[in-house]
């Protein structure tokens, strides 16, 4: 047994790592880090509550999330103008978000719940999104499996995807992004299993280019997030509580994080998009329904 002195857990070295790499394998098909399920696995599971299990979730984002920003770049599905608008956006909201949890929301009793209402929404799109029968069209001969044509101005995003063209705003995914950053540094999962699915459920973006952006805001705003974090805990406006990472804990779930995201992310590409889209929505449901129950067992 290891003991962890930041967290106060006592667990077995191999046991946050094993879990790590399975949750990210998983989650990481859709462009998910798997931080927003580790958060509860750490809380429920480890036993680690308070501010800290905050920063210590964005701690492994940092660690793992780059092996799945390598294999989409590898593979040329990075949409970089997309991703540094998120990254951007994401980075915006990180200090806004560490005040919330500090000072506001010590008791997150209320805003899980609020949480809650929007993942419910965007996973209901998603279900609908994967068990719509589409007549998709098929791509043509020269179709490849890259991003192409990216482009960004102040009020357009755009990049061709196997061979369909995609345009989004550029101040509304700012907006959005910034939003997902407060709500994404508040508890600790950097806002990529929130921007990822909403995406694909609402901008029907393919998931095979969601998962660059996705995985490069969420190393970003996790960045930004533990600075935050350690700079109230520096500047004593921790109102008391801990605030800085459990380093050792958020560097074992980083490596298994790292190795489970990378396998993930190669693997993406074999794994048909209905498939994804209903492995995002079990994930995202699993959040919600822990949510929903916590706030009324109070």
């Amino acid at each position: 047994m290891l003991d962890f002195p930041v967290s106060g857990v006592e667990t077995w070295w191999w046991f946050p790592l094993l879990v790590a790499f399975c949750i990210s394998a998983t989650t990481s098909l859709g462009g998910l880090s798997g931080a927003f399920l580790l958060l509860p696995f750490q809380v429920s599971v480890l036993g680690f509550t308070g501010p800290a299990v905050s920063s210590t979730n964005l701690l492994y984002n940092i660690v793992a999330t780059p092996a799945g920003v390598a294999a989409i770049i590898r593979e040329k599905r990075m949409v970089w103008p997309l991703a540094l608008v998120l990254g951007a956006g994401t980075l915006a909201g990180v200090f806004l978000g560490a005040y919330v949890r500090i000072a506001l929301l010590p008791d997150v009793r209320g805003f899980k719940l609020f949480v809650a209402i929007v993942l419910m929404y965007i996973a209901g799109r998603l279900l609908h999104s994967a068990l719509q029968r589409t007549s998709a069209r098929k791509a043509a001969p020269t179709d490849r499996f890259e991003v192409t044509n990216p482009r960004v101005t102040l009020r357009h995003i755009g990049f061709a995807f196997h061979g369909e063209e995609f345009q989004l705003s550029t101040p509304f995914i700012f907006l959005l992004s910034a939003v997902v950053g407060v709500v994404g540094t508040t508890y600790g999962i950097g806002g990529g299993a929130i921007i990822a699915p909403f995406l694909v459920s609402v901008f029907r973006v393919p998931v095979y280019a969601v998962s660059g952006p996705a995985f490069l805001s969420t190393f970003i705003s996790s960045v930004g997030g533990v600075v935050a974090y350690s700079l109230f805990d520096l500047l004593g406006l921790s109102h008391g509580l801990n605030l800085h990472p459990d380093w050792l804990l958020g560097l074992l779930l980083g490596v298994g994080g790292f190795c489970g995201i990378y396998l993930g992310s190669r693997l993406q590409r074999f794994v048909p998009a209905r498939i994804i889209k209903l492995v995002i929505f079990a994930a995202i449901s699993f959040v919600v329904v822990k949510y929903v129950v916590e706030f009324f067992q109070g």
